[in-house]
């Protein structure tokens, strides 16, 4: 029997919660490397995304998820379509909360309900993370712990930083102990199942999302057109950022372009991190008015 054969706890751990909780930087310290895109912008996560921890006694499947919350638009529809289907089929479900908003009494049943619609197709254990921590004087913390501990039967509450790794180590010991005993799910070697092509287009996203102003994000798709390794050690990657609206062309691409360029030359530094080769990354900007809303652009997307 080889290694791969033998075998560990192993399971999928959905990471869930609102928007902006912190989901994939938690996903990103567990793994100690940088798998989903994290910016300051709530929904920057909108696909599903699995980043995957190995050691000798397990294998552990985060799946990052894109933010919990009620929508009509049909881009954020197939996002919470994406989260709600990742509760299913899961060995434990990660929900987390950013503890630095505060939760009123007046308030406080509603989001009961609201957590309690999301949590009742889950058959699998559930544990409650309190997020940035950091942020939150520490004697406030209990009166949380119990606040929270009373929204659903959880196994356990662990109050964390994502951004810090304090209390990492707390939620890897209890996810571990819930995980079943089975066979590895992937090679040791890999540490995702999202493709190179879809990797270079988030990190793309990334850095529109953080090099341009507020309104922009949510108006950005990226399109992989072509992604072509050549001979000579060098990958050549051409992509499109694609824009509902021609007023918004101009902020992307900057005076005399050096928006644009600033976002070309962020982006190809952490794809060249990511693929260990030299890049060449052309990048143009194209306008598809309301693309949230074609159903069609949305499977081009990947939903």
């Amino acid at each position: 029997m080889n290694h791969f054969e033998k075998p560990v706890k192993s399971g999928l751990v959905a990471i869930v919660g609102p928007p902006n909780a912190g989901k994939s930087t938690l996903m990103n310290k567990l793994l100690g490397q940088k798998i989903s895109i994290v910016t300051p912008k709530p929904q920057t996560t909108r696909n599903r995304i699995a980043g995957i921890l190995n050691s000798e006694d397990y294998q552990i499947v985060f799946l990052d998820t894109p933010g919990l919350h009620k929508s009509r638009d049909p881009l954020n529809i197939e996002m919470m379509r994406v989260a709600m289907d990742s509760l299913m089929d899961v060995d434990i479900v990660i929900f987390l909360v950013d503890v630095s908003l505060p939760l009123p009494e007046k308030i406080k049943k509603e989001k009961q309900q609201e957590f309690l619609s999301y949590m009742e197709n889950i058959q699998c254990p559930a544990v409650m993370v309190l997020n940035k921590i950091d942020l939150v004087e520490r004697e406030k913390l209990l009166p949380m712990i119990g606040s929270y501990s009373e929204l659903y039967p959880f196994r356990a509450v662990v109050p964390l930083s994502a951004l810090e790794g304090d209390g990492t180590d707390s939620l890897l010991t209890e996810i571990i102990t819930l995980l079943p005993t089975g066979p590895r799910y992937f090679p040791e070697d890999i540490p995702t199942d999202a493709s190179e092509r879809f990797l270079c287009g988030e990190i793309i996203r990334e850095k529109v999302f953080l090099l341009t102003s507020q309104e922009i994000p949510y108006s950005t798709a990226v399109l992989i057109e072509s992604f072509k390794e050549e001979k000579n050690r060098l990958i050549t990657i051409h992509a499109s950022i694609v824009l509902e609206k021609n007023s918004q062309k101009g902020i992307v691409i900057g005076k005399g372009g050096k928006k644009l360029k600033a976002i070309g030359i962020a982006a190809r530094k952490d794809i060249e991190t990511l693929l260990g080769e030299k890049v060449l990354l052309k990048l143009w900007v194209k306008v598809k008015k309301n693309w949230a809303q074609d159903g069609q652009f949305l499977k081009e997307l990947g939903f």
